[in-house]
């Protein structure tokens, strides 16, 4: 491959494929019941063994 080849599809492609990558891991965490879990998760250090 070209560099310039791989330098238009990062610039167009690329570009969206990270975005939409973003979005996706945001929509992830702001799910339904993510909360319930992160505080678990937050609580995991605290606990005794």
């Amino acid at each position: 491959m070209d560099y310039n080849l791989m330098r238009e599809f990062a610039d167009s492609w690329g570009l969206l494929a990270m975005a939409l990558f973003f979005i996706g891991c945001i929509a992830f965490a702001l799910r339904p019941g993510s909360r319930r879990q992160a505080d678990e998760a937050a609580r995991v250090p605290l606990e005794e063994d």
